[in-house]
């Protein structure tokens, strides 16, 4: 059951951080508002896709681990 909370973590995880850099919501970012240096960064495209990257890596991780929740349930039924 934990491992199932750790998989539902990284996929959620992983979806927020593909989308998110890339939605308005982003735009009105608090850090870009309290620290106004940080905003060229915050908004180029590198940072954005480097955030991206994390996602994908976030997904492969959270299917990987799904994955081995599925080959150890198949290995218990077949016991």
């Amino acid at each position: 059951m934990r491992r199932l909370i750790y998989v539902a973590f990284f996929l959620e995880v992983g979806l927020l951080l593909i989308v998110l850099p890339w939605s308005v919501f982003w735009d009105r970012n608090y850090f870009a508002s309290a620290w106004p240096a940080l905003r060229p960064l915050l908004m180029s495209n590198f940072c954005r896709g480097a955030i991206t990257g994390l996602g994908f890596v976030n997904l492969y991780a959270g299917f990987a681990d799904l994955a081995r929740v599925f080959a150890a349930r198949g290995r218990r039924d077949g016991e």
